[in-house]
């Protein structure tokens, strides 16, 4: 990020306006199907379990996101609202939450609501946020420590409590899903790398230069690195106490042996499984729901807003290129975050892939879009941000029966958005 200081206001209550209108938008027929869909049959039962710690149910993933599940069950009832409502709040608070990590990255108020408004519309976020998955929390955790994070370098004197705070929820986002790593370790080594380029040899004892002036390299680690690792342990704290199978409090390396090996075993293929490059150009669709139920045929699609997904690839090469042509290290986050949670799905000994596994890199186009449409609009070049949202809203208007349950015509209605094989 550049030094420059605030000069334009604010726009914090237009990012919690926008992420009102998302929680209401995305509310509707949260209860519909008033069964479990998708995933939701793994993990609503999993939740169950782990309310009565009886034994260790869907051991393949960390425990947050379905303890956070059984919660909400506990407080409001076995419902499907009530399975529907973490997912729900985390979709809503990650939202604000990137619109303000946008706010502190650029001080610009055209950036961070054009990249809600491309946020809240897009499929992959909504749809998560409407949803028993895991998906939903791991991302709203991981924006509100992006955004505690970009705060604590714009604040040098607040940055060792936001660093903090930041630590804190890394370790809950690698507590609901471990697709989250890649992005969590670059914090970190970007303040590495800063303070090495600024001070060499000196980069452990000193406190001058890099990211925050004042802060020497180990305390940087304690709240990036160690206290994120505590944090993510701490989440493991339900199983310490089934009544059968208990996890060991010291048996962590055991534990994540015993996880690796599930999440390598499942190699049965699924009609909607897919490959990274598919994902890239919005190939594969995920029918989620697609049935006669709760009294109409109805279903619930996962594929790419088409604006987001055409723009933001372009959007992605572009910032690319203004900081290989200015420097300017804002231009780099997005493809460096992009490429990062990318490498996860093209190495990962993971047979079984799905397009929902791009719901972050998805983000990461997004902030690419918003900061290229945003510099072009404090510029005077509007007319592109008002084509890139004016074309996401409309693609999310069009698509908003298949995203919400809405009842539909017929069991053929499907082919009105399914436009080619891929999506069917």
């Amino acid at each position: 990020m550049d030094d420059v200081k605030p000069r334009q206001s604010d726009p914090f209550w237009w990012c919690a306006a926008i992420a009102m209108a998302f929680a209401g938008l995305a509310a509707i027929r949260l209860g519909i199907p008033t069964r479990p869909y998708f995933d939701e049959v793994h993990y609503v039962p999993a939740a169950r379990t782990l309310e009565s710690l009886t034994h260790p149910v869907n051991a393949e993933h960390p425990l947050l996101a379905k303890a956070l599940l059984a919660l909400a069950i506990d407080a409001v009832g076995d419902t499907p609202v009530a399975w529907r409502i973490p997912a729900l709040i985390a979709g809503t608070l990650g939202l604000f939450a990137f619109m303000r990590m946008l706010w502190w990255a650029t001080f610009s108020r055209a950036v961070p609501l054009i990249g809600g408004l491309l946020l809240a519309t897009n499929f992959l976020w909504f749809v998560h946020a409407r949803i028993a998955m895991l998906d939903g929390p791991m991302a709203g955790f991981a924006m509100l420590a992006g955004w505690a994070f970009v705060r604590g370098l714009r604040e040098p004197a607040r940055a060792r409590w936001q660093f903090a705070l930041a630590g804190v929820l890394m370790g809950l986002a690698l507590g609901t899903k471990w697709s989250i790593a890649p992005l969590l370790v670059l914090p970190g080594l970007a303040f590495l790398w800063a303070k090495a380029r600024d001070t060499g040899t000196a980069l452990v004892t000193a406190r001058e230069g890099g990211l925050v002036p004042g802060m020497r390299l180990p305390e940087a680690a304690l709240w990036l690195g160690l206290l994120p690792l505590v944090v993510y342990w701490l989440t493991f704290a339900p199983a310490f106490f089934y009544l059968h199978d208990a996890l060991g409090p010291l048996d962590i390396v055991g534990q994540h042996e015993r996880m690796f090996a599930l999440q390598s075993s499942v190699v049965k293929g699924h009609p909607y499984q897919s490959v990274w490059w598919q994902w890239i150009f919005n190939l594969r669709a995920i029918w989620y729901l697609y049935e006669v139920v709760d009294g109409a045929q109805r279903g619930i699609v996962l594929i790419g807003n088409p604006a987001t997904m055409v723009f933001g690839l372009a959007a992605l090469v572009w910032s690319a290129w203004r900081w290989i042509r200015s420097g300017e290290a804002l231009w780099l986050a997005p493809p460096l975050a992009w490429v990062a949670l990318m490498a996860l799905w093209a190495l990962a000994d993971k047979p079984v892939q799905f397009f929902f596994h791009y719901m972050m890199p998805m983000t990461a186009l997004i902030v690419a879009l918003a900061l290229v449409t945003g510099r072009w609009w404090d510029e005077g070049r509007r007319w592109p941000a008002w084509v890139v949202v004016g074309a996401s809203i409309a693609f999310f208007a069009y698509f908003f029966p298949i995203l919400t349950a809405a009842p539909l015509q017929d069991d053929q209605a499907f082919l009105h958005w399914a436009w080619w094989s891929g999506w069917r």
